[in-house]
């Protein structure tokens, strides 16, 4: 039981900030830090302190920031044999503000990501056969993710998509997506539906649905996920806790659904555990090093269980 992950990686450079400058406004007071980042790195981080066995596919520029993530990946216990390396551009970066509830706003310099190629895909096609889930966003080139999407097709192989940052898909890409997960917005700007509440989380999920996409489970914040499939239609609470910084809680939640998946654990309990892992990732400043491993998201629902 593998799953295989292929994004982005970026170097974090955070500002937390007591709330985030409008455009020309200047403010100061800001903690500055750096942590290990990107959505493809974020959900791979993710899928590894699940539990699962992890191969990950990224491309990394030849600098310090590249040579620093792959030491990262090394430590999680990825396998990252494949990951691939470039000298004419920098690894990618990303700028963040974080306000005191935690919101944030966010700025990539994709670099390297942009150089994931198709072709780097193909020549890792026999990684497909091997997984037992695919889990892939949109933080690298389109035509990069449209491959993905059809050699997990060409193998049978699950996959899931989170599709993000939000952009427009088309049908043909949709139809070879096992499960979608969008947040409200993305939601939204693939179906043109406002997501507000469970009634209109309903409504965009069973539009998507119609593109024949399998399962849909629209992550709502503290409000929850709206999950969607042949036989399920409604919300997995989410867990209430005081939140620092809400970055990387969508790229938790996403790995810890693919491994707990890959497993062959139901569908609301995985999704209950990833909404617990998302909600313990915002209590902690930073992408990666908010992620929690799997022992300490069980003893959490533990004890909001008692």
């Amino acid at each position: 039981m593998s799953t295989l992950v292929i994004g982005s990686s970026n170097t974090d450079m955070i500002i937390n900030l007591a709330r985030i400058p409008v455009p020309g406004e200047t403010v100061l007071g800001g903690e500055f830090s750096m942590a290990a980042g990107g959505k493809g790195a974020n959900q791979a981080v993710a899928a590894a302190r699940a539990g699962g066995d992890v191969k990950f596919l990224c491309c990394l520029g030849e600098d310090t920031f590249g040579e620093q993530a792959l030491n990262g990946f090394r430590a999680e216990g990825m396998d990252v044999s494949s990951v691939k390396r470039v000298t004419e551009v920098a690894s990618g970066v990303a700028l963040i503000f974080v306000e005191q509830t935690g919101e944030n706003s966010i700025a990539v310099a994709s670099g390297s990501n942009d150089q994931l190629m198709p072709a780097d895909i193909a020549k890792n096609e026999e990684f497909f056969a091997q997984a037992t889930m695919v889990l892939v966003q949109l933080e690298t080139p389109l035509e990069t993710v449209e491959a993905i999407l059809d050699l997990a097709a060409k193998n049978q192989t699950p996959v899931i998509l989170n599709p993000a940052p939000a952009q427009k898909l088309d049908d043909r890409s949709l139809a070879k997506v096992s499960i979608l997960t969008p947040n409200e917005t993305e939601a939204e700007i693939l179906t043109g539906i406002p997501v507000t509440d469970e009634a209109s989380a309903k409504l965009a999920a069973e539009a998507l649905r119609a593109k024949s996409i399998e399962t849909v489970i629209i992550t709502m914040g503290p409000a929850g996920a709206f999950v969607c499939s042949d036989s399920i239609a409604e919300i997995v609470p989410s867990f209430q806790v005081d939140a620092a910084d809400s970055t990387a809680a969508g790229d938790t939640f996403n790995g810890f659904l693919a491994t707990c998946l890959a497993e062959g654990m139901p569908l609301l309990e995985t999704v209950r555990l990833a909404n617990a892992a998302a909600a313990m990732s915002v209590t902690i400043r930073g992408a990666q090093p908010s992620v929690p491993k799997r022992k300490m998201v069980e003893q959490f629902i533990q004890t909001r269980e008692e």
